[in-house]
């Protein structure tokens, strides 16, 4: 396949902030980072400055990150999974403790409790949301529970309210997985402020993008202090005799990648108004689709900025025949994926004693969404016939599935 090229799409934005869009041999991929001239010229000055890796960028990122969550510390890592898992550190939490996490998500952030040595304790999802169920969190707490892990899956805040009164009920640390979601809000409040902990993720196809990174915030100053000290340390810290005492992971952003999220950071906005062009139109193309589940939004949501646009398909859709719908888009250069593999049906959680059937909210909802092509640079015509395609492909394994 020949190499994208990058040309001017002055159509988009205004002249000052010119869009660079690829074009390729039609080919419709299933993100593409919506990065302007802005964003370059910000990773060109960051290359002409005497420090490359973690610096001054960095501190900057994460002061303007901390101020726009109204939270007061973030600390930049270099991914989401590491980001919960000096958060999990901080909390003292390792070997013989559980934790209770989600098995449904597309980003593996959960990885990091059994990376700490603790054991992951799934709990089932609601149907509708994909976030967890609150009452079916509070069956999974026992004696070993040490704290409780929420995503706001694919955008969707999570029960915010249940679950903090349920965490503050059982005195255990409530950590907020708002990889998927940057932007969203609850009860008017943006994700990313409900947690003692909230984790961001940079990486790509995240509507935020660094190419990788991540941003872990608290307003806990002992928190914030224990998660840098398990990050990294300074130069004039390492003879320190107290910050010596936690070995350090070492997991910092470079100041390269700290000058690309400013840039994104402050485009945030407008970033998220254009994917929800995206949204529209795909939306106004599967109303007639026969037998799939429209997007659902809670009723204390405030606003969804979906991270994938998701297909689920109806209960007479088996995952094989997903599967299937998956590789005839393929076939048509359209990059489709499962949006989740559970962790619970993973090898190395098959290996802790987890099986198809432990969660069937979660098997039964992952067995049947696709996620398509989600980003700023599709246009109508190509949604109209990722859709067609997709519709057609539908029809070889099933039409006309039940929804619910």
């Amino acid at each position: 396949m020949s190499k994208p090229v990058l040309v001017h799409d002055a159509d988009r934005l205004d002249d000052e902030e010119t869009v660079l869009t690829p074009v390729s041999s039609g080919f419709i991929p299933l993100s593409d980072p919506d990065i302007t001239v802005a964003e370059i010229e910000a990773v060109e000055a960051s290359l002409r400055l005497p420090r490359l890796s973690n610096g001054p960028l960095v501190e900057e990122f994460e002061a303007a990150f901390a101020a726009y969550l109204g939270r007061k510390y973030a600390i930049a890592v270099p991914s989401g999974t590491l980001g919960l898992l000096i958060a999990l550190k901080a909390y003292d939490i390792g070997p013989g403790d559980e934790v209770i996490a989600s098995s449904y998500s597309f980003r593996e952030i959960a990885h990091a409790i059994s990376i700490v040595g603790a054991r992951p304790v799934f709990a089932d999802i609601d149907y509708y949301s994909g976030t967890l169920a609150p009452a079916k969190v509070e069956t999974r707490i026992t004696e070993k529970t040490k704290a409780i892990v929420v995503g706001n899956t694919n955008g969707h805040p999570a029960q915010w309210t249940d679950l903090r009164e349920m965490a503050k009920k059982h005195r255990l640390p409530l950590l907020e997985d708002s990889t998927e979601a940057i932007g969203s809000k609850y009860r008017g409040a943006l994700v990313g402020s409900f947690g003692e902990v909230a984790i961001f993720d940079f990486g790509q196809p995240f509507a935020m993008t660094c190419g990788e990174g991540g941003m872990v915030v608290t307003d806990d100053v002992d928190l914030a202090v224990a998660m840098r000290r398990h990050r990294s340390h300074r130069l004039d810290e390492r003879a320190s005799v107290v910050v010596s005492s936690a070995a350090s992971h070492h997991a910092v952003m470079s100041d390269v990648t700290a000058a690309l999220g400013l840039a994104q950071l402050k485009r945030i906005e407008e970033i998220l108004e254009r994917r929800k062009l995206i949204e529209q139109i795909y939306y106004s193309q599967v109303q007639s689709f026969e037998g799939i589940k429209d997007p659902y939004v809670g009723p204390d949501v405030t606003d969804v900025n979906w991270f994938l646009y998701q297909v689920h398909l109806g209960t007479r859709f088996s995952r094989s025949s997903r599967d299937s719908i998956v590789e005839d888009l393929r076939v048509e250069r359209i990059e489709a994926v499962a949006y989740s593999n559970p962790l619970h049906l993973q090898r190395h959680y098959f290996d802790l004693g987890y099986r198809r059937g432990d969660y069937l909210v979660t098997e039964k909802v992952a067995d049947r969404v696709v996620a398509l092509p989600f980003h700023v640079h599709l246009t109508a015509d190509q949604i109209a016939f990722i859709v067609a395609t997709m519709k057609d492909a539908s029809v070889n394994v099933g039409a006309g599935s039940a929804i619910y």
